[in-house]
Parts: structure tokens; C-alpha cells; sequence
């Protein structure tokens, strides 16, 4: 489970850099609290930091889930790729929100990966 809980550091670390960035594009920006909208980049910025989080409760309970029910090994290198896949979806959707669907997709398969893999451990057990 070591490998396990190293990739959900991980993955909360990089939330952690998307939100500190978010701060620092609101700064650049011109963009005061509570203000969510009024500059492109700043836009994308929040965006990508809400669809992170709404990605993140599902990808981290089906992490546990996959390394509980089937294998933390195995589960800890397939949430490694959902880390990688957000970094690239937040490098592209702050360039150019056309370009944030490699990196989406990835992620997205990664997380249906450990999702599927985690119910279907525990459904073997149960029979």
C-alpha cells in the first residue's frame, strides 16, 4: 500500500501546485476574490483547478479501491498515469482549450480503469 498512498500524494501535491497557480493567475491577472471570471487565462486556470478536484473523487476512492481488491502495485502505476495525464490536460487547457483532450482522455481511462478493476475485485471476493 506504500506505492499506493505515494501516488495519492502525488495526486494532491499537483492539486496543490493547480490551486497555488490559480492564486498566482489571479494576481497577474487582475482577477480580485471572489471573482471567478474577467480574464481568458485566469479562466482556464480555475477551470482546470475545478475539474481536477471533481476528477479527484473519483480517481482517488478507485485508486484505494483497485489496490485493496486487486493489486496496489499495479494500481499505484495506472494512478501514476492519471497524474501524468492531468499534467498534461492543465498544460493544455491553459494554452489553448482545444488542446486539453489527450490529456483528459488519459486520465479519464486511467480512473475507469481503477474503477472497473476495483469493482470487479470486490465482486469476485463477494462470490
Amino acid at each position: 500500500m506504500t506505492a499506493t498512498a505515494l501516488v495519492t500524494s502525488f495526486a494532491l501535491i499537483e492539486y496543490l501546485w493547480i490551486a497555488f497557480s490559480v492564486g498566482q493567475a489571479r494576481g497577474r491577472y487582475g482577477v480580485a476574490a471572489p471573482a471567478t471570471t474577467g480574464n481568458e487565462t485566469f479562466e482556464r486556470w480555475f477551470r482546470v483547478q475545478q475539474n481536477t478536484l471533481e476528477q479527484l473523487v473519483v480517481f482517488l476512492p478507485s485508486l484505494w479501491l483497485f489496490a485493496l481488491y486487486v493489486n496496489g502495485r499495479l494500481g499505484a502505476l495506472i494512478g501514476l498515469v492519471f497524474v501524468a495525464g492531468r499534467y498534461l490536460y492543465v498544460r493544455g487547457y491553459v494554452e489553448d482549450p482545444e488542446k486539453r483532450g489527450r490529456g483528459f482522455m488519459i486520465g479519464f481511462v486511467a480512473t475507469a480503469v481503477l474503477l472497473a478493476g476495483g469493482v470487479i475485485g470486490a465482486l469476485w471476493r463477494i462470490l
